[in-house]
């Protein structure tokens, strides 16, 4: 027997596989930002990737400390606090990418803290680049009565040059006292970079290195990672002496082992920055700006 089909159901059918393709496409993009998140595009402007959210295997790493919050997290607004064991505080990390910014209206918004970055190493060539907004943002915190840390965005590939980059933070710092230690920032690049082949000892080494320098000028240091870094790229047994700083956009955070700083979301909105900006919290007390203690 012969089927007819009219015109009318053939464009029908057209019309559905080209919505069902367009779907698929769609999903596609959001299942890609959803495992990888943000990656650096740009030479010269990195930004630093969404935490995975799909949590990696953890591994038992003996003599670690584990995760001690408990689930006393809740959302206040634009903000998601803790009301557990040990004091909390508000939060945001920056960079040129939030362009000019209000601090005066952040500081009323409820923000307590900011980690600001002082610069970032290029991931094809590797040259050095102070962020634009340092000085800038580092005064305007300051002066708004926010505790201040700094970041650096690394792609160092030899602890040479985490050494430099540690140097480059001290000199752009002037000895400036600080409530929240230098952060070492090192992150995959989705594109053709220089760090590609990185081995997990080679960079434990590195952000060791880093932060042994930044340490040795009398400053605290730290490592900023999301759960894959944490769990298979950082050796954290032998940083454990330092700042953890922990990216997972989970409430509660699932990381199971300990940190003092968690960045929970990439897209916050704060009054007096134009663009979304991470959010985070810090946990225990960070009162002292004698960078001597």
């Amino acid at each position: 027997m012969k089927l007819k089909v009219n015109k009318h159901t053939l464009a029908l059918v057209v019309w559905i596989v080209a919505i069902a393709a367009l779907l698929a496409g769609i999903a596609a993009v959001i299942l890609r930002v959803v495992r990888y998140g943000r990656s650096a595009t740009v030479e010269t402007a990195p930004e630093p990737p969404a935490a995975v959210e799909v949590e990696p295997e953890s591994p038992y790493i003996e003599g670690l400390a584990r995760n001690v919050y408990d689930g006393n997290f809740y959302q206040d607004g634009a903000f998601v606090r803790y009301d557990g064991y040990t004091p909390s505080h508000v939060g945001i990390d920056v960079s040129a990418h939030q362009g000019r910014i209000d601090w005066t209206q952040v500081a009323q918004a409820g923000v307590e803290f900011a980690m600001i970055r002082a610069g970032y190493r290029g991931y094809t060539q590797g040259d050095l680049e102070q962020d634009a907004y340092f000085a800038q943002n580092l005064d305007g915190a300051s002066a708004a009565g926010l505790d201040v840390g700094v970041y650096f965005f690394s792609q160092a590939i030899t602890t040479d040059e985490a050494a430099e980059e540690a140097e480059l933070v001290l000199s752009m710092l002037e000895g400036r006292t600080l409530a929240y230690p230098v952060i070492f920032d090192w992150e995959d690049i989705e594109a053709d970079a220089r760090t590609d082949g990185m081995t997990s000892p080679l960079l434990t080494d590195i952000a060791e290195t880093f932060c042994k320098t930044i340490e040795d000028a009398g400053y605290r240091a730290g490592i900023y990672f999301n759960q894959r870094f944490g769990y298979q790229e950082f050796d954290l047994l032998r940083l454990q002496d330092r700042t953890f700083w922990l990216a997972e956009y989970n409430i509660p955070p699932t990381f199971d082992y300990n940190f003092q700083i968690w960045q929970y979301a990439n897209d916050g909105t704060v009054s007096g920055i134009d663009t979304p900006v991470d959010l985070n919290l810090s946990f225990g007390d960070w009162g002292t700006t004698d960078k001597t203690e």
